[in-house]
């Protein structure tokens, strides 16, 4: 009893945790490229406040809207939290460890992301239909490099389990030939996934550039609340992922709770030098055009599949 209360523990602390510092990273990107630009920024908090006043307004539906358009915020956030929680954070031992499978956040992702782009056409917006196009168009093209990749991980680990493939990179999977071919493949991934300079730009409204942003130009009050804590959470969760499997030091072994603070300071440490390091490429870099899109994802896909034939092959 007293093990299973720790590793329910654990796991409630992995969903707060998650929860809770998910805007904290975006906030860290914004003022990162802040920096850039030679601004001062917003300050680390302004995701929570952002938020919060979200919450306190009401929100604004068309009447042309159905319940596809209302109910869209609660699934999307609802799906991207619950992939989060499964996924090993800041330890291996947690209570969603038979059902932490790769495959089911996949699932939860692309049902997410499919309400979205139901959700962006349910009003008759012309600028939702275009948004939803382009969201399928590149979600089309990432999945096969997720999929890909996600196969050679369970390769190497015996498991799709999150859980085996982290503790495989524990002993050698982050030195193995097929990890190096696909971290610059996981990290243009979850650009495209989750709409970032050079894919899609999420500070801009031009009519001519949106994606995700034009898929959620109708919410407002807390459904926009809710829909901007769910992209800030499936950013915390890809970086999560690409952090513990490529660099899997730090992450507790045991529920011990010095070993579990050590965990969460060493995936605050991780996704947080994750963070900066892709706001400082977004600073440095120009947007691509979307008929380049599928060339970089293309080369993800190159990546990956060098990656499988590698382990395949038994060369790593």
């Amino acid at each position: 009893m007293e093990f299973l209360a720790q590793k329910i523990a654990i796991g409630i602390g992995q969903a707060l945790f998650v929860l809770l510092s998910a805007p904290l990273f975006t906030s860290l990107m914004k003022k990162v490229k802040a920096h850039f630009q030679c601004r001062f920024g917003p300050g680390l908090l302004q995701g929570y406040y952002d938020i919060w006043k979200l919450l306190k307004k009401d929100a604004v539906i068309s009447e042309h809207a159905s319940w596809v358009f209302k109910t869209t915020p609660y699934v999307v956030f609802s799906a991207t939290f619950i992939a989060a929680v499964i996924v090993p954070s800041f330890a291996v031992v947690l209570p969603t460890a038979g059902i932490g499978d790769a495959i089911i956040v996949i699932y939860l992702l692309g049902l997410a992301r499919f309400f979205t782009a139901i959700a962006g056409l349910d009003t008759g917006s012309s600028f939702g239909g275009m948004g939803s196009s382009r969201e399928m168009m590149i979600s089309s093209l990432a999945e096969p490099v997720t999929m890909t990749g996600l196969f050679v991980l369970a390769a190497a680990a015996g498991s799709t389990d999150f859980g085996g493939i982290i503790t495989k990179s524990l002993v050698t999977g982050h030195v193995q030939p097929a990890y190096l071919l696909l971290f610059p493949a996981f990290l243009i991934i979850a650009v495209a996934e989750t709409g970032r300079v050079p894919v899609d730009n999420p500070a801009t409204h031009l009519e001519l550039t949106m994606v995700h942003e034009a898929m959620i130009l109708e919410y407002t009050g807390r459904h926009l609340a809710l829909i901007e804590w769910a992209g800030a959470l499936k950013l915390t969760l890809l970086l999560t992922i690409i952090a513990n499997v490529f660099f899997p030091w730090g992450i507790a072994e045991s529920m011990a709770w010095p070993a579990v603070m050590v965990g969460i300071f060493a995936i605050t440490a991780k996704v947080g030098l994750l963070a900066i390091g892709i706001a400082a490429m977004e600073s440095m870099i120009a947007k691509l055009r979307l008929f380049r899109v599928p060339e970089l994802i293309g080369g993800a896909f190159v990546l990956a599949m060098l990656a499988l034939i590698i382990r395949t092959t038994g060369i790593g």
